[in-house]
């Protein structure tokens, strides 16, 4: 599923400039956020798991799970993002099943490359 043409005609981006810390681990997670443009470093326990580029999906477990952040993401260059509230959410999971099925795939490939590193 294309995020970046899903969401081209929105408004409420935010401006995230390169080094600038997203989210923290531990931290509550009320929004998921996908990347309009830019590249950002997903980091658990201090090791880059990922490098997240324009298009990913970001903060979904801590939405998900209405737990703690369970990664810090910092901006890798200068990037712009659109936050998803749960409401928005769960709205996107109802009206478009596609949404819900990529969200999965993104869980899915993350845990994978995770068990290769372990």
């Amino acid at each position: 599923m294309n995020l970046l043409k899903l969401f081209r005609h929105q408004v409420d981006f935010q401006d995230i400039p390169a080094g600038q810390v997203l989210f923290k681990e531990g931290e509550q997670g009320n929004f998921m956020y996908v990347l309009m443009s830019g590249a950002a470093e997903i980091i658990v326990h201090d090791r880059v798991m990922e490098t997240a580029e324009a298009g990913a999906i970001i903060g979904e477990m801590a939405l998900i799970e209405e737990r703690a952040r369970s990664a810090t993401v910092v901006a890798k260059s200068d990037c712009k993002v659109l936050p998803i509230e749960r409401e928005r959410f769960n709205f996107l999971i109802q009206q478009k099943p596609e949404f819900a099925l990529h969200v999965m795939r993104v869980l899915a490939t993350r845990l994978r490359k995770t068990d290769a590193i372990l």
